[in-house]
C-alpha cells in the first residue's frame, strides 16, 4: 500500500536569458528555500534530495543544494535529458509513496548557454545515434540543428498526414503570448498575433517559423512532496496530491515506424498518459488545466493528441475550436508554456509543477483557471523520457 504523497511547497526564479542569469547554484538554492518557506518547513526536515540538470558537470546537485544546508542527507544528481526535472520529481514522489522518506525535496535548475542544443562528448557515441538515423532516412536535412530538425519533421509529418495548415502552429503561439502576458515569471510576456509568427523568420521552411520555436533559459524550480502522516504531524496546510503518475521510456518502434512524430515521443507521451489515466480512473475529459512540453508549438499539437485531449489528427479542430484555452475543454499552459518562458531543461519539469500546484490552491492569480481540481503534468525528453503526472484538490 503506497503512501498518499502530498505537495507541501513549490518555488521558483524568473526565466532569463543567458547571460542575465545567476549562477545555477543561486538560482537553486533560491528556488529552494522559496519551497521550503511556502511549505513552512526547514531543511533539516528534507530526508531526501533529488537535483535534475543536464548542463553540469557531476555533482552540481551538492553543489547548488550546499548553499542552504548540508544536513548528511543523500543528494542524488538526476540527467534525463529534458524530463530532467520531472524525474527527480518522479523519484522524490516514489521515495515519499514508499514509506523510504517522509519529506523529500526535488530541485531543478538549469545554467543554459546560448543557441541551439548540442552535444558536448564528441569522443563517443551520440546517444541519439540511433534517432538520427530514422530522421535522415525520412527527413533529411541534417544541417538542421537537432532540435529544430525533429520537430521541424514531426509538424511537417503532421502536415502531410492531416492535412495540418500553418497557421495552427501560430494559433498555439499566440495563445503560449497571451496566457504569458499574465504570468510575472514568464520572460517573453509580450503578445503576439498570428500573422506575427507567420512572418517570422522560418527555420524548417514551410514547417516551423521562429517564433514557434522556444528559446534557451536559465531558471530553476523546486518542490517538497511529504507523507500524509508528515503533513497531519508538522501542521502543513498541504491540499494538493499527487493521485497518480508515470515515467516511460522508448518501445521498439519508436526506430521501427520509420515516423518523426514517434522519434519525438509521441508513442511515450500516449503510453504514459493512459497509464496514469488507468491508475486514478479518470480521463482526458476530466483534466480542467495541463502544462504540457510545448518545446515547439508542433509538440503542443502533438501532445494534444498523445495526452487524449482529442482524437489523433484533430489537433487543427482543437485549436481552432479555442478548446486548448480559458473557457474551452482544458486550459493548457497557463504559465505562457515553453514558448513564453523557455526551456531551461532541468528546471522545466518543476517549474510546471509549481504553477498547477498554485492552479489547484486557487492562488494563481490573473491565471487562475477557475474551479480547478485536476491538473495534468507532461514533461518529454528525446532519447527518450516521458513523464505525465496527475495532481488534484487534497482536501
Amino acid at each position: 500500500m503506497q503512501e498518499p504523497v502530498l505537495v507541501a511547497g513549490v518555488g521558483m526564479t524568473p526565466f532569463k536569458k543567458p547571460g542575465d542569469n545567476l549562477p545555477y547554484p543561486e538560482m537553486a538554492a533560491q528556488a529552494i528555500r522559496e519551497a521550503l518557506q511556502d511549505a513552512g518547513l526547514a531543511y533539516s526536515d528534507v530526508q531526501d534530495v533529488y537535483a535534475g540538470y543536464v548542463y553540469g558537470d557531476s555533482a552540481s546537485g551538492q553543489r547548488a543544494v550546499y548553499e542552504v544546508g548540508m544536513t548528511g542527507v543523500p543528494v542524488i544528481n538526476v540527467n534525463n535529458n529534458c524530463s530532467s526535472g520531472s524525474t527527480a520529481l518522479y523519484l522524490a514522489r516514489k521515495a515519499v509513496a514508499n514509506g523510504s522518506a517522509d519529506c523529500a525535496l526535488a530541485v531543478g535548475f538549469e545554467q543554459m548557454p546560448a543557441g541551439a542544443l548540442r552535444a558536448y562528448w564528441e569522443d563517443r557515441p551520440d546517444p541519439l545515434d540511433r534517432f538520427n538515423g530514422v530522421m535522415d532516412e525520412v527527413f533529411g536535412h541534417p544541417e538542421l540543428p537537432m532540435a529544430i530538425r525533429y520537430f521541424g519533421a514531426a509538424g511537417r509529418e503532421h502536415m502531410d498526414r492531416y492535412g495540418t495548415p500553418l497557421d495552427t502552429f501560430a494559433r498555439i503561439r499566440a495563445k503560449a503570448s497571451r496566457h504569458a502576458a499574465r504570468n510575472p515569471l514568464a520572460l517573453f510576456r509580450k503578445e503576439v498575433t498570428v500573422e506575427e509568427v507567420l512572418a517570422s523568420s522560418p527555420l524548417v521552411p514551410g514547417a516551423m517559423t521562429r517564433l514557434m520555436a522556444c528559446p534557451p533559459t536559465c531558471s530553476a524550480a523546486a518542490a517538497v512532496f511529504v507523507s500524509k502522516k508528515f503533513a497531519q504531524k508538522m501542521g502543513l496546510a498541504a491540499n494538493v496530491q499527487v493521485l497518480a503518475q508515470s515515467l516511460v521510456s522508448d518501445r521498439p518502434g519508436v526506430f521501427a515506424d520509420k515516423s518523426a512524430i514517434s522519434v519525438v515521443g509521441f508513442d511515450m507521451t500516449r503510453e504514459a498518459a493512459r497509464q496514469v489515466y488507468e491508475a486514478a480512473g479518470v480521463g482526458p475529459q476530466d483534466i480542467d488545466v495541463c502544462e504540457l512540453h510545448d518545446c515547439f508549438a508542433q509538440n503542443e499539437l502533438l501532445s494534444y493528441e498523445g495526452l487524449g485531449f482529442c482524437a489523433v489528427g484533430e489537433g487543427q479542430a482543437f485549436v481552432e475550436s479555442d478548446s486548448n484555452t480559458y473557457g474551452g475543454a482544458v486550459v493548457v499552459n497557463p504559465s505562457g508554456g515553453l514558448l513564453s518562458k523557455g526551456h531551461p531543461l532541468g528546471a522545466t519539469g518543476l517549474a510546471q509543477c509549481y504553477e498547477l500546484t498554485h492552479q489547484l490552491r486557487g492562488s494563481a492569480e490573473a491565471r487562475q483557471v477557475e474551479g480547478a481540481r485536476l491538473a495534468l503534468q507532461h514533461n518529454a525528453g528525446l532519447g527518450g523520457a516521458t513523464v505525465v503526472t496527475l495532481y488534484g484538490r487534497a482536501d
